[in-house]
């Protein structure tokens, strides 16, 4: 009797059936080091990518109100991208946003140039402040000093909060590497079965022909090394089998729906959602009703996320350009921002209404000078 192409009792001189060479790494381990980490969320991930693109492009997107000089420093480009948008991309994803400052002839701030986050380590001092940060790109290292002798920072840094760290914050990628990595194995698995025609698996069952007949021990370990290095993985998903000698195939595993392939890949996109701070309806994500509607959902992204995190951004540049000029100030102007038209609309009728205030009070109320 032959099994797999050999005759029983006696090895075969074929070779094993090979996996796809993708299949060989785990599909359902996530990478742990944040450039892989950017490549499968970030680059390969539809959601992730939106949800940071939203974030970030709406924070580089908004009005912003303070000093000329500081505002006008805050909307040019850093290496042709849009300063706050790639300042808040760093902190969704890293945890940590750089800023160089470029001074000109005179030593006024000239330009702010962000940073790449994973290039950058701090070298703190002897009491643990940070005394300079190090900027590696390829082979070429530059230090920039934390403050000059004057007490002007050469770097502004803004990171998020981290428990247990001192120097580096924490970013919101590699809390959704674990639902990323569903989401692509999802993505992967489902391709596979198309791939293989949608197939299900199934059993090998074992006709003997003559009663009390089996399988040798030498002949199973044989059919399953080939069964797991041929036919198991989601790179061999639904891949047909040819038989031979007494072998009939059973199908019996569960078909995707009773899996809930699509479930399991919805819910995970909900989680990359919520790790970045984004309601789930503003991606077109289904079973969300926590939202009555899109302008509800926009606002609420515009309150927890957006604005926190821009102001976070905001407050550092300003703070950092402190140095040169004392009265530093950035911040977004609410009165400018579509999403928020309908709260300051409410807040102009309950300042109108209210008979008790004088016009003067009700001007400074609303923010009019």
């Amino acid at each position: 009797m032959k099994l797999f192409g050999w005759k029983s009792g006696r090895a075969s001189a074929r070779p094993a059936l090979l996996r796809a060479p993708w299949g060989a790494v785990t599909i359902g381990d996530w990478p742990r080091g944040y450039e892989a980490q950017v490549r499968g969320g970030y680059v390969e991930n539809p959601v992730a990518q939106r949800a940071v693109r939203l974030v970030s492009e709406s924070a580089g997107a908004a009005p912003l109100a303070g000093g000329e000089r500081e505002v006008r420093l805050s909307v040019a480009d850093s290496a042709g991208q849009p300063l706050i948008e790639t300042a808040a991309a760093h902190l969704l994803l890293h945890g940590n946003a750089y800023i160089q400052i470029l001074c000109d002839a005179d030593g006024a701030p000239a330009e702010l140039f962000a940073l790449r986050p994973e290039r950058v380590t701090v070298e703190p001092d002897a009491q643990g402040w940070p005394a300079a940060y190090l900027y590696r790109a390829g082979e070429t290292a530059m230090r920039i000093e934390a403050k000059d002798g004057t007490g002007k920072p050469g770097l502004i840094h803004i990171r998020a909060m981290h428990p247990l760290d001192d120097h580096y914050g924490l970013g919101a990628l590699g809390a959704a590497a674990g639902a990323i990595a569903i989401h692509n194995a999802a993505t992967k698995w489902n391709k596979a079965l198309l791939d293989n025609a949608a197939r299900p698996s199934g059993a090998l069952v074992y006709d003997p022909g003559e009663p009390g007949a089996a399988l040798s021990g030498e002949q199973f370990d044989r059919l399953k090394a080939e069964m797991e290095a041929g036919f198991q993985g989601a790179a061999n998903a639904g891949r047909p089998m040819l038989l031979e000698g007494g072998l009939t195939w059973q199908a019996m595993s569960m078909t995707p729906a009773d899996m809930d392939f699509v479930g399991l890949k919805a819910a995970a996109a909900r989680e990359i959602a919520l790790a970045f701070g984004v309601p789930p309806m503003l991606l077109g994500l289904p079973g969300d009703n926590t939202y009555a509607n899109y302008r509800e959902a926009n606002r609420a992204l515009w309150r927890l996320g957006v604005l926190p995190l821009a102001n976070k951004i905001l407050g550092g540049i300003a703070r950092g350009l402190s140095g040169w000029w004392p009265d530093a100030a950035l911040s977004v102007d609410l009165d400018h921002v579509p999403a928020l038209a309908e709260d300051r609309e409410k807040l102009w009728a309950q300042v109108s209404a209210a008979d008790f205030l004088s016009p003067e009070e009700k001007r400074a109320m609303l923010g009019i000078d």
